[in-house]
Order: structure tokens, then sequence, then C-alpha cells
């Protein structure tokens, strides 16, 4: 894994909609983050273009201290191999298992 940095990343689409604007996160390596909002707020859109599936408008992405804004996404090394997302997944459920109904996540 490798950090991950986005720095006044921004989306628009040819038509003038803005679906992304001005976003910033900085995420270090081995972290985990879940994207919570309501519809249509970018969640998606800012998830597509760090899997490189979605052009950047504007701003810089950083898959550690690369930049990739205009790389393909099989050179971007996201999740590209099978075992890192076989252990990704075995780590989300045995996070899952220690969850219990009532319980607080902060």
């Amino acid at each position: 894994m490798a950090s991950l940095s986005l720095q006044h990343i921004n989306k628009t689409y040819p038509n003038g909609f803005e679906a992304v604007k001005d976003f910033n996160l900085e995420i270090a390596d081995k972290e985990f983050i879940i994207f919570v909002g309501p519809s249509g707020c970018g969640k998606s859109t800012t998830l597509r273009m760090v899997a490189g599936l979605e052009e950047i408008s504007g701003g810089t992405l950083k898959i550690g201290d690369k930049v990739v804004n205009d790389v393909e996404p099989k050179e971007a090394e996201v999740l590209q191999k099978e075992e890192t997302m076989e252990d990704y997944k075995a780590e989300l459920e045995a996070s899952y298992r220690q969850i219990k109904p009532g319980d607080i996540v902060t």
C-alpha cells in the first residue's frame, strides 16, 4: 500500500456541472477511510478519479510520492494485485465480526 494525497481536486463536466469542488484529503499508508454523504455530493466521482476511471479537471492526485493525474489505472497500481484485494477483504471481514449491535463506532 502507499499514502494517498488529494490536493484541491476538482471535477467539472463539459456541461459546466461541478461534481467535486476543491477536495483535499491525506490518507496515510494502511489507513482505512469511509466516504459518507448524501446522494450527489461527489463520493463516487472522487473514488472514480482515484481509481483512474474519471479524468481530474484540476488539482493533484498522488499515490505515494508519484503524481498520477494522467496515469492509466494499470500503471498507477491501485489494488492491482489479487492477493492485495484478498488481504484487504479478510481484514475487513475480521473487523466487522468485532462490531456488535449497539456498539458506537467512531
